[in-house]
C-alpha cells in the first residue's frame, strides 16, 4: 500500500471537494465523478457511501478496486479497499468533527454507510 504524501493528505483533509470515479467495467474508463464526503484518520483517507453498500459508486469501487479522485485542485489515480473495521469509531469521530452541524451527518455514522467505508490510497505507477 502506498501512503499519501504529507502535503497531499493535508490538502485533501482541509478540503471539502473530493470527487470519486471508480473504473467502469472495462477497467480503463473512469466513471462519472461523484462528490462525496471524506475524512482523514492517521494520515489515511476514508469515504463512505451515503446509501450504504447498495450505492452505485461503492459497488464499482469494490469490484474494480481502482479509479481516480479529484480533491484540493488535483487528480489522483487511486486504489479502493474496504476500511479496517477496527477504525470505525475513529472514522465516525472524524466525520462528526469535520461535518458537525450538517443535517446529513447522522446518516453518515449509521450502520448502512458505516458498512460501506472505503480507504483510498494512491496507486503506484505501473
Amino acid at each position: 500500500m502506498t501512503a499519501w504524501s504529507s502535503d497531499d493528505i493535508a490538502r485533501i483533509a482541509a478540503a471539502d471537494d473530493l470527487h470519486i470515479a471508480p473504473f467502469r467495467a472495462d477497467g480503463v474508463t473512469h466513471g462519472t465523478l461523484t462528490w462525496i464526503w471524506s475524512v482523514v484518520v492517521d494520515r489515511r483517507l476514508f469515504v463512505r457511501a451515503y446509501n450504504g453498500p447498495d450505492s452505485r459508486w461503492y459497488k464499482s469501487a469494490m469490484s474494480r478496486h481502482a479509479g481516480r479522485i479529484t480533491a484540493a485542485g488535483s487528480a489522483f489515480d487511486v486504489t479502493f479497499a474496504a476500511a479496517d473495521p477496527s477504525l470505525t469509531e475513529q472514522i465516525d469521530t472524524a466525520y462528526r468533527t469535520k461535518y458537525a452541524g450538517s443535517p446529513y451527518l447522522p446518516p453518515m455514522v449509521a450502520p448502512g454507510p458505516r458498512a460501506a467505508t472505503v480507504e483510498i490510497t494512491p496507486r503506484q505507477a505501473a
